[in-house]
């Protein structure tokens, strides 16, 4: 029997030579198109009129300002997304309650609802037209075409990302070991902390670069909700937007390159926590 399985194997293995080189190049070819030649597109017209005009561009007030909010709207999203995702996947696997599988559906809304049709439903929420609009107004609370309302923006477009990684380790890992620690009196923090988090710790950091990529580059929702008010309400993509439609193609191509930067150190922080992460589980075996 084990020479008759062993057979399958060896002959894939002989006949795989042609069809492995075919996928392989399928897939340069596709990263090439898609993901190299486009990056380097971005880098190769963002200096075509030298550095001094690509320092004047990246260094203009509006292209500061908009680098600075999006910054902001990122690190809001971060934190919110962080508490929430810890939480959520805690709460999923750890407990049982009624409502359980609602919870896990809609945790999945911002990934099928189109972020454009978020940003209208938040200005049907909390815009002119809506029942909330007097309170907000009497409180001197602007949503819409505001720095909260970019906020509120990437915060829903973004908060799958961390409780998404954490749910199937958190699930693999089972809740025997909390179990235990609470039968000997720790508290809910030295569990999570001591004997939980320790499980979950990279795909955490994982979900974190993940959010923070799309937050930075998330145009959709924010371009609804911020009212393209320059150097008020812009954020990096929809000041590029901006740019690309008054025909300052290089400039921006130029402020294009931040965000290319920023995706190339997200790329690095994403490669070192994987190989971190697989060092300390082969350390562990």
């Amino acid at each position: 029997m084990s020479h008759e399985k062993a057979q399958p194997q060896q002959s894939i293995r002989k006949d795989s030579g042609l069809v492995k080189w075919i996928l392989i190049a399928v897939s340069a070819v596709f990263l090439f198109l898609l993901l190299i030649l486009p990056l380097v597109t971005v880098i190769v017209n963002a200096v075509a009129k030298g550095w001094q005009f690509y320092s004047a561009a990246i260094s203009d007030p509006y292209a500061l300002k908009a680098l600075s909010l999006t910054l902001t709207a990122t690190v809001w999203a971060l934190a919110i997304n962080t508490v929430f995702g810890l939480a959520a996947a805690w709460a999923l696997t750890k407990f049982r309650f009624h409502g359980k599988k609602v919870l896990t559906t809609l945790i999945d809304v911002p990934v099928t609802v189109s972020p454009i049709i978020a940003g209208l439903i938040f200005i049907l929420i909390f815009g002119r037209q809506s029942a909330l609009f007097p309170l907000l107004k009497a409180h001197h609370i602007q949503i819409v075409f505001a720095v909260p309302g970019i906020v509120l923006a990437t915060v829903f477009v973004t908060f799958p990302f961390v409780s998404r990684e954490l749910l199937p380790v958190l699930e693999s890992a089972g809740s025997d070991e909390e179990e235990a620690a609470a039968l000997m009196g720790a508290s809910w923090w030295t569990i999570f902390s001591r004997v939980t988090f320790p499980h979950i710790k990279w795909a955490f950091l994982y979900g974190v670069v993940l959010c923070t990529a799309r937050a930075m580059g998330e145009f959709g929702a924010v371009s609804v909700l911020s009212g393209h008010l320059r150097g008020k309400t812009n954020t990096l993509p929809l000041h590029i937007e901006i740019l690309f439609n008054e025909f300052q193609y290089v400039s921006a191509f130029a402020v294009s390159s931040i965000l290319v930067m920023l995706a190339v150190v997200v790329l690095v922080l994403r490669s070192v926590l994987e190989r971190l992460g697989k060092k300390e589980l082969e350390a562990n075996r």
